[in-house]
């Protein structure tokens, strides 16, 4: 049989038997794929992009995400004798496009490896689910990545980084880098600016008690994985001392880029339907979101303001199945 290259897809076989045949023979071949079989409980799955390629990302490094990179996470929950599957893959800020295609491609064919009975998700760097969010008890994206050359740190190498922190809840935490400045600092949350053998927590004035001690626990668990080889020191935005002028001291006042506010959008429900003999994307009903409008012959994107989900019902024709595939390769 012919050696399936998903580069090369054939946009006139989507839909069809063959193509489903192949892609199917395409996934029961990727290694990646295999350990899925052996899994009989909740489990969490994690693998980076790499030149095409997956690579394993060990328990350890569960949470931490690089920008310059794109990743597949696959999450599993045993439901009595069953198991609910949700794919979920993420689009580092400054992932290339060759990455980002393999991750999406990657979580269709895994998809199909599990007999099409996953839900799949696309997170996107800063836009993450809180369903997503929520694997991890430490959720962190740092600057870097594969082209960078700059991965995980070795115990005795340290990149300098300003972590800005936030709690989820009493369980879950979430730290982003933001740029080395001392206009990244507000005073409204607290940031982490890790220097190596030394570590400052910064509490803005308008910052919540249980944010800093959050922050505090997990720079206690920092030093731990440490050795103990790091000094932390908390600084309060509003004091006046010596470390405070330290602490501004290792930041330039350089210019930063704001990033883009999320508002919340309106709710919706757009129809993908050939029915009339020519394929169409039409809105179909605003502001609410019935159930009824939903049919199983035709592809439907249903968007509740902040989430956009697509449901693809089970007699939707190869017409509707192709024109989906070209959609979502270009969201």
């Amino acid at each position: 049989m012919e050696e399936y290259n998903w580069k090369d897809t054939n946009m006139a076989l989507f839909g069809s038997d063959q193509e489903r045949f192949v892609k199917k023979e395409s996934a029961e071949t990727e290694k990646a794929w295999q350990q899925i079989r052996s899994i009989r409980q909740s489990t969490l799955l994690v693998w980076r992009i790499n030149k095409f390629n997956l690579e394993v990302v060990k328990p350890d490094d569960f949470g931490t995400f690089y920008s310059g990179d794109s990743y597949i996470i696959l999450n599993i929950e045993k439901v009595g004798n069953d198991y609910d599957y949700d794919v979920h893959f993420w689009i580092g800020k400054k992932s290339t496009q060759d990455e980002y295609v393999t991750a999406a491609y990657k979580t269709v064919e895994l998809d199909t490896f599990l007999d099409d009975r996953a839900v799949q998700h696309r997170e996107v760097d800063g836009l993450e689910s809180n369903q997503f969010k929520m694997y991890f008890k430490r959720f962190k994206t740092l600057e870097g990545g594969y082209e960078s050359g700059f991965n995980r740190a070795k115990s005795n190498e340290f990149k300098t980084r300003l972590l800005h922190f936030r709690d989820i809840d009493s369980s879950h935490v979430v730290l982003r880098e933001v740029p080395c400045s001392k206009k990244s600092l507000n005073s409204d949350d607290v940031f982490i600016l890790d220097l190596g053998s030394l570590v400052y927590q910064w509490n803005g004035s308008k910052s919540g008690k249980y944010e800093r001690f959050k922050s505090g626990e997990y720079l206690l668990r920092l030093k731990g994985e440490r050795s103990g080889r790091c000094q932390i020191q908390v600084i309060e935005e509003n004091e006046s001392s010596q470390e405070l002028g330290e602490f501004l001291s290792k930041l330039p006042d350089t210019e930063i880029t704001e990033p883009p506010k999320f508002d919340r959008g309106t709710k919706a429900v757009h129809r993908l339907s050939d029915e009339s003999g020519e394929i169409k994307l039409s809105l179909i009903c605003k502001d609410v979101l019935p159930r009824s409008v939903i049919s199983q012959d035709d592809v439907y994107f249903i968007d509740n303001g902040s989430h956009l989900y697509v449901y693809i019902g089970d007699q939707c024709s190869n017409q509707e199945s192709k024109m989906l595939y070209r959609m979502l390769m270009h969201i």
